[in-house]
């Protein structure tokens, strides 16, 4: 008996595939802030949130973002501090380098 409509396949090709990953810089909400207490009354900006656990890649983004922003900077935690009013350009500068949800 012949096989009018029955077509075969296998079924291997969807086992291996690997399922998607999403871009942890778009899902993560980034809270951009900026603070008077502490340092003296001096004005800070804080990024919380950026959500990399890698601290060789959060100190190479803090470096990068202290030369953009022409300020100093320090990591506390996975948390950043920028001196000054910073907010508007941290906001751009994470923007370009292709983060969400700020």
């Amino acid at each position: 008996m012949g096989k009018k409509n029955w077509i075969e396949f296998e079924n291997n090709e969807n086992i291996y595939q690997k399922p998607k990953e999403e871009n942890p810089r778009k899902i993560l909400k980034i809270n951009i802030s900026k603070q008077k207490k502490g340092k003296k009354g001096k004005t800070i900006t804080l990024i919380k949130g950026l959500g990399i656990k890698n601290v060789t890649e959060v100190k190479e983004l803090l470096k990068k973002l202290k030369v953009f922003c022409g300020t100093g900077g320090v990591l506390v935690g996975e948390d950043i501090q920028l001196q000054g009013d910073m907010v508007n350009k941290s906001i751009e500068f994470l923007r370009n380098e292709g983060f969400q949800n700020l």
